[in-house]
């Protein structure tokens, strides 16, 4: 009786020949043909994907119950700077106030954007964006208070209608808005140079046509990047933002919206100046 000689595989394999060891792929190998692209702060996270709803479901909701707050502060700020003639008269009288909040608003938003830890860090996270909401607030209700009464709530009408549609069609459109950002950048450098334009022309002569062009290029900005910034949010799409970074979603979508009330602001008070 002859007996097979094992060859050192085989001896491996505990004796049983053509038995192979089958061990699974390295994580690089496995998930070398997927790619997953991601929005600058964007991380994607090994144990989630958005492919589990409830992830999302929670992430969307937590992010708008968020921006739900925000912009109730900002309205009742607004209609408080708008409405009460003494508190009218003493922001108006100390214009130095709208510059600290803007200085505030800047740093916290740098802050907010470049570094990670900061916006993920409870509570840390909530109180930088509880003072940014309350400096971009004042700056925006001192902005109003120089319009008329009506200005200022169809400029909130408006923009209410205009975030809702926009909302609605970004949730349920199949169009990937996400991959037209650089349609968006070099929409920014024409605003940008009409923004540099204006500053060079206006201490010469305000000129009420040049403003209200400006003013519309910047609704029209801001639209498409609440459009933009609300698909980033919604995840499978070519951008994606991660469900950790739910204050940076928001902080985006927040300023979105108020730069779009501030532009329409600008367009109603320029068609007053030339009236």
């Amino acid at each position: 009786m002859t007996q097979e000689k094992l060859s050192p595989a085989d001896k491996a394999n505990n004796g049983f020949p053509g038995k192979q060891d089958f061990a699974p792929p390295p994580y690089k190998e496995a998930t070398a043909g997927v790619s997953t692209p991601c929005y600058g702060v964007v991380e994607v996270l090994a144990e989630f994907t958005w492919d589990d709803r409830n992830i999302r479901r929670v992430f969307i909701r937590k992010v708008y119950s968020i921006l739900l707050i925000q912009l109730l502060v900002t309205v009742a700020i607004v209609a408080l700077f708008t409405f009460c003639d003494p508190v009218k008269d003493y922001i108006q009288a100390n214009p130095g106030w709208y510059w600290v909040s803007y200085g505030v608003f800047f740093v916290i938003y740098l802050v907010l954007s470049v570094f990670s830890e900061s916006r993920r860090r409870f509570p840390w996270n909530m109180i930088l964006l509880a003072i940014f909401t309350l400096s971009l607030s004042y700056m925006t209700g001192m902005l109003s208070s120089y319009c008329n009464t009506r200005s200022v709530v169809m400029c909130l009408g408006i923009t209410t209608a205009v975030c809702v549609v926009v909302t609605v069609f970004s949730f349920q459109t199949k169009f990937d808005v996400t991959s037209c950002h650089s349609v968006l950048f070099n929409f920014c450098i024409v605003v940008l140079i009409s923004g540099l334009v204006m500053s060079f022309v206006l201490p010469f002569q305000y000129v009420p046509w040049l403003h209200a062009i400006f003013a519309v290029l910047g609704a029209i900005l801001f639209t498409m990047f609440l459009a933009f910034d609300t698909q980033l949010l919604m995840g499978k799409k070519r951008y994606a933002v991660s469900p950790e970074d739910y204050v940076f979603a928001t902080l985006s979508i927040y300023l979105d919206a108020l730069y779009v009330f501030t532009f329409l602001l600008q367009i109603f008070r320029c068609g007053q100046d030339s009236a």
